[in-house]
């Protein structure tokens, strides 16, 4: 693992700057006493920050918001949140961390980018709906609130988590269709409780966070590729076969 700091730009550091800045000042403005709320916004802008630059560091600090995020979503009856995070993105995580740190590119402190094809994505998609349509009813049982946009976000979080461990750069697009999904749900509990407009301002944050995050890890991935077939373009031409059969008839003659 290499030092994860030396992969941030000024850009990076400033948008974690303003982030941290706007959670925080939302926070006392709201004169808000969750501090698990805040925590888990924090360790959010943080964890995207790393994952952004494809640096495993992300991936610890997702298990640890995971685990605040679900307390947050326990307490607001958000089962499908807490459920999706703590039985789903967990897991994903844990396992996200070992398949990023086998799969490092080259001696850098970011991951090498993969390519989906069709037997993947097919997968993804399986995988998606069984685990959707499993949760409905689950959900529907535990009295979730607003059951429909719940399940939506479940959907959405599985594709998401399954191209995060794939490591493809359509987590990002996957997690920022999410983040919408979830500025509506917790729009709804902050109409009436203003404790929560923390996380709905959280994850205004994080939809930015995961869009950055599409688009630089297909940056990432192009530039990779590239790098891979620079290689094979240097290499010196081979001698065509007329050439070669030249060679034995001229050494023939000058002898």
């Amino acid at each position: 693992m290499k030092n994860p700091f030396k992969a941030l730009t000024k850009f990076d550091i400033c948008l974690w700057v303003v982030a941290f800045a706007t959670i925080i000042l939302t926070f006392f403005l709201t004169r808000s006493q969750d501090y698990m709320t805040l925590v888990s916004s924090i360790t959010g802008i943080t964890m995207l920050m790393f994952i952004v630059k494809g640096n495993v560091v992300g991936q610890f600090l997702t298990v640890i918001f995971s685990v605040c995020y679900g307390i947050v979503s326990y307490f607001t009856k958000y089962y499908g949140e807490m459920i999706t995070y703590l039985g789903m993105s967990t897991p994903a995580a844990i396992y996200a961390i070992v398949t990023w740190l086998r799969h490092p590119y080259k001696d850098s402190s970011s991951i090498s980018i993969a390519k989906l094809n069709t037997k993947k994505v097919t997968i993804v998609g399986v995988i998606s709906a069984a685990v959707t349509v499993a949760f409905y009813f689950i959900l529907r049982a535990l009295g979730t609130s607003n059951l429909a946009i719940s399940t939506v976000s479940v959907a959405l979080s599985m594709m998401a988590a399954c191209f995060t461990v794939l490591r493809s750069p359509f987590y990002g697009l996957a997690y920022a269709c999410n983040d919408i999904v979830r500025i509506v749900l917790w729009s709804m509990v902050a109409a009436t409780d203003t404790s929560c407009l923390p996380i709905v301002v959280c994850f205004c944050l994080f939809f930015i966070y995961d869009t950055y995050g599409f688009i630089n890890w297909t940056r990432m991935k192009k530039k990779q590729n590239a790098a891979t077939a620079q290689p094979a373009e240097e290499l010196p031409a081979q001698p065509s076969e007329e050439q070669s059969e030249q060679q034995p008839e001229n050494n023939t003659q000058t002898n």
